[in-house]
């Protein structure tokens, strides 16, 4: 399995016969049961879970932010990926405690609702879980600090709605490539964000339902192409198949006005279901099965040929060939264009595009199953290689096709993920359209609001909101920390313009202070703050929830 960072926790202490009641470490009140006295055992269990998760969190803390630094994912196959997405960095690790796969199912959460914020989620966990321990400490019990922290995020996400949210509309094509420039700005390729930026906002607009406030990044696909830089990714208007067409017999690699079919079915002479030896005794018998071969992909090539089809996309097959080097020669000579092993889970995505139905036995391909395109040619890219694109496609399908391009594969792969966070930004603002001030802002406003709150509040749940409200701080504290700042000066000089009323007012690494963050174009959208807000919290009152490890055989 994949491994490059193992992070385990001191295990639970045994199990003794008759568990004493350990004294409580601090008293906030002095009446009895106040305090919550824990056994010793349920301590350690507690003690180990929150120190495996702050583990976790600790190891990915320091590629948060557009100061953030990368990590390096060996795996044992030799494989090497460099990256600063966290949930990348937490898929890839080989993690042994419970709890500490708990986080990298959070952040996987995260990056399926708002597809960014993969890391700040896992580093607000932490934050909070820290606090919590603190609390546990001093004799609060875990349940009441539970019911504090979801009253907190409740009210977290009231004011992230109600007072700091932006309303941002679909047509302001600016703000919306502020936000995607925004969300590109900590990654590795982020100084191509003034290219693959708008084509983020591009992809998403075109695909997306604006009266639904839906849509799918499933019909946004993103081809990449080793070869040339990353100045070379463009958005295609039309397909693009990395497979290069068949040139067997001097095959076509150019059709005008295509006629196109895709098919499942396969070219090439049938096998039994199971396996077997056919002997030959003789030559006579042995040129009838070739003779029988040879008919039969006729039969093939020429029902093709009638349905008008000159331009054949094939699936990939696994049982058999799909196709074989008779039945590419007899295609080469009725002038039909083959792209070969297209595979299995692009077949929807390609009749999207197309607007026509995969065809599963050629005696169903008649020519209102094909799709028609003005043009389907092998192309040459700039610095090596090749793709085949097809352009012009009459009715396209609300889809869209990008290149992406690197010098070599790990510059392709981390711009392929730079560009699919770039995408989930947009399709946050289609989903929910408000943008928030970056730059720590939000989270410091946040815990000045909460501060003021928990003074309202009486009890135990004062200090369980004031602890929540200090653990938000850690995003504007990390952030200062990475960029090389003073992270103690600049977050008690955000926390005083805050308390001035500008809400604004965000860590600006690239001059190093505090300015309007708002005039500095550092946006994003609403819902990647909410989610994490809430999916850490959901995660902290998890973890807070368990007080014993059960290990069953």
């Amino acid at each position: 399995s994949p491994s490059h960072f193992r992070v385990m926790a001191a295990a639970p202490a045994p199990v003794v016969a008759a568990a004493s009641k350990a004294p409580a470490m601090g008293s906030l009140g002095g009446k009895k049961g106040e305090t919550y006295r824990d056994t010793k055992i349920k301590a350690d269990v507690r003690t180990s879970n929150m120190e495996a998760a702050k583990a976790v969190a600790d190891a990915v803390r320091t590629s948060l932010g557009p100061r953030g630094m990368d990590k390096m994912v060996a795996a044992p196959n030799g494989e090497v990926i460099i990256t600063n997405d966290g949930a990348t960095i937490l898929k890839k690790m080989n993690l042994e405690h419970p709890a500490a796969k708990m986080l990298v199912d959070l952040s996987h959460s995260q990056d399926v609702v708002a597809g960014d914020g993969t890391t700040s989620v896992v580093v607000l966990c932490g934050s909070i879980l820290k606090k919590c321990l603190e609390l546990i400490q001093r004799g609060v019990h875990p349940t009441v600090i539970s019911d504090a922290m979801n009253a907190a995020a409740n009210k977290a996400q009231e004011i992230l709605e109600n007072e700091l949210g932006i309303p941002v509309d679909l047509t302001d094509r600016n703000s919306l490539i502020a936000a995607a420039t925004t969300s590109l700005g900590s990654k590795v390729v982020s100084q191509h964000a003034s290219l693959l930026a708008p084509i983020a906002v591009d992809s998403v607009l075109k695909v997306s339902d604006h009266m639904k406030s839906h849509c799918d990044l499933r019909d946004i696909r993103v081809v990449t192409k080793v070869g040339g830089t990353i100045d070379d990714t463009e958005m295609v208007d039309g397909l693009v198949f990395t497979q290069k067409v068949s040139k067997t017999a001097n095959g076509l690699s150019r059709v005008e006005n295509a006629k196109i079919a895709l098919i499942q079915f396969c070219v090439s002479p049938p096998k039994t279901d199971l396996e077997n030896n056919v002997i030959v005794s003789d030559y006579a018998a042995m040129d009838r099965i070739l003779k029988e071969e040879r008919n039969y992909i006729l039969g093939l090539v020429k029902k093709i040929k009638a349905s008008g089809c000159n331009v054949l996309l094939i699936q990939k097959s696994i049982l058999r060939d799909a196709t074989t080097e008779l039945s590419l020669h007899y295609l080469a000579k009725a002038k039909i264009l083959v792209i070969k092993d297209v595979e299995r889970d692009e077949i929807e995505f390609v009749s999207k595009t197309l607007n026509c139905r995969p065809v599963a036995h050629v005696d169903q391909l008649t020519p209102d199953k094909l799709g028609h395109a003005k043009l389907v040619a092998e192309t040459t890219l700039g610095g090596g290689g090749s793709v085949t694109k097809i352009t012009g496609i009459e009715n396209m399908g609300s889809t869209a096709t990008v290149l992406v391009r690197g010098s070599n594969k790990l510059v392709a792969d981390e711009a392929e993920r730079s560009l699919h966070d770039a995408l989930c930004v947009i399709r946050c603002l289609v989903q929910k359209r408000f943008l928030l001030a970056g730059g720590g802002a939000p989270e410091i406003e946040i815990s000045q609001r909460l501060r003021q709150w928990s003074s309202e509040l009486l009890g135990m749940q004062s200090y369980c909101v004031k602890a929540y409200a200090e653990a938000l701080e850690v995003v504007p504290y990390t952030l200062a920390e990475n960029a090389g700042l003073h992270p103690i000066q600049i977050v008690t000089e955000l926390r005083a313009m805050h308390a001035k009323g500008m809400k604004t007012a965000g860590i600006n690494v690239r001059k190093g202070t505090i300015t309007d963050i708002l005039e500095e174009k550092v946006l994003q959208p609403l819902l990647v703050t909410s989610s994490a807000i809430g999916l850490a919290t959901e995660t902290v009152r998890m973890v807070l929830k368990i007080d014993d490890r059960i290990m069953v055989a």
